[in-house]
């Protein structure tokens, strides 16, 4: 259950983002440069989620 809090906290950060560039500034600068800091989010997000999981598995196998 916290593995899917932590994915969900990055999504739901990058999620207002995507929606403001998709629905309000399709094809402007504002938009790409929301879809980029979404993006960004996302990869940040991915590379915490990926440091808890090798974390919990030495944790795990070291019991």
């Amino acid at each position: 259950m916290p593995l899917a809090k932590l994915i969900g906290v990055f999504v739901a950060g990058s999620l207002p983002l995507y929606a403001i560039a998709f629905f309000g500034a399709e094809n402007s600068v504002l938009g790409v440069v929301l879809a980029l800091l979404g993006n960004f989010i996302l990869a940040i997000g991915a590379g915490v989620v990926l440091m808890y999981v090798l974390a919990r598995g030495i944790r795990l196998a070291g019991d």
